[in-house]
């Protein structure tokens, strides 16, 4: 196995660009401000070439890149075909229902560049579907996982320009679905949005590739019974910034949580799930209401499980983190982040990281498969 690992570690630092060039055919959907439903139409297509960025200094942050995809739909009805514009603000009243209730919900997915110059995009539907069971909670409708999937697809292909060089990161696309109608009183907002923008990306954390450091708050909570903590609401996010900021200022890369009933058992950091080593055993929290089920969680227990190891998602007492070997965090956005210490009660644990690590181990299978580089056996990408 470790050999295995030397191999595949070898064909990750063997990324190359490609120096091909070639046109791309694709289609723009194009509509007045009266007709909102749109039918395809050629634009004129877009160039191989990669867009004048540094990649080596990408960090996570926006950087505008050339189109967008939006599409509507009334209360009670079903999403129509969408289409492309150029990217840039978007226009909303003042009394729209994510402006004054919060009622939004929205996805992370990535598209990566194959050595060849093709995309993959992985597991879209997989978000497709998070963002329907996000929708009912929200009380809003949603579109098809086909349409969604479309969407995504579209969004990476018209920006393919703004996808890194292999190795040197992805373009993270950004689907949205929001109450975008007016609505004064506490109500369903009468029109929704779905709007899917993206940019390219790398390391989400300031450290980079390096382990982090995470601080335990025994004050403040992220999400409790019976709320939205397992749905990807837009309302789970700002209430967590006054204990990330407090952590950061305090020189910690985030925050780990605790469950809100009895702050004794681990639930997730700030904007991803978390896992615990400990010999061949792997522990994730149960996603039970007040864990996102990530969808790279998801992807990481099936290899982990192909790798030989014990995955158990149930409850985790947070004294747990005293005797565990290993500590790691998954997300779309983070990827697959080695933990290098935690912080509970003035106590610093320290905790395996490096490249012989089971979390080094799993990361490089997982970015094998997202990028092309091993065979994906599970049909977990599709390629544009």
């Amino acid at each position: 196995m470790i050999q295995a690992r030397a191999r595949f570690a070898s064909l990750v630092q063997s990324f190359r660009v490609s120096s091909s060039s070639s046109k791309l055919a694709a289609y723009y959907c194009y509509a007045s401000s009266v007709q909102p439903v749109c039918k395809p139409s050629a634009y004129s297509a877009f160039d191989d070439d990669y867009a004048d960025e540094d990649w080596d200094n990408l960090g996570f942050g926006v950087t505008p890149t050339d189109y967008m995809y939006t599409m509507k739909c009334s209360k009670d009805e079903n999403f129509q075909q969408g289409l492309l514009t150029r990217y840039g603000n978007i226009e909303l009243s003042p009394s729209a229902g994510v402006l004054n209730y919060g009622q939004a919900v929205f996805e992370g997915t990535k598209a990566w560049r194959k050595e060849d110059g093709r995309l993959l995009l992985f597991r879209p539907d997989q978000n497709a579907i998070r963002m329907q069971i996000g929708a009912e909670r929200m009380c809003m409708p949603s579109p098809s996982i086909e349409q969604f999937v479309g969407a995504v697809k579209q969004t990476a292909l018209a920006n393919k320009r703004w996808v890194p060089p292999p190795g040197k990161g992805s373009l993270y696309i950004r689907p949205i679905l929001m109450g975008s109608g007016p609505i004064l009183g506490l109500a369903s907002a009468p029109e929704y949005t779905l709007l899917v923008y993206a940019s390219p990306v790398r390391n989400y954390f300031k450290e980079g590739s390096a382990p982090l450091n995470l601080h335990i708050d025994k004050d403040l909570v992220r999400a409790t019974p019976g709320g939205a903590g397992g749905v990807k609401s837009i309302t789970n996010y700002a209430p967590v910034l006054q204990a990330l900021s407090r952590a950061k200022n305090r020189g910690y890369s985030d925050v780990l949580y605790l469950d809100s009933v009895n702050k004794k058992n681990v639930e997730e950091v700030s904007s991803c799930n978390i896992f615990i080593v400990k010999g061949n055993v792997i522990s994730t929290p149960a996603t039970n209401g007040t864990i996102l089920p990530g969808v790279t969680r998801k992807s990481l227990i099936e290899i982990a499980g192909d790798h030989g190891y014990k995955v158990e998602e149930r409850i985790i007492p947070v004294d747990e983190l005293i005797d565990a070997d290993e500590v790691f965090c998954t997300g779309t956005a983070v990827g697959v982040a080695p933990v290098q210490t935690i912080t509970y009660n003035n106590r610093r644990i320290e905790y395996i990281t490096g490249a012989q690590s089971v979390c080094q181990e799993l990361y490089l299978t997982l970015v094998g498969i997202q990028t092309g580089l091993i065979e994906d056996t599970k049909s977990w990408t599709i390629e544009i």
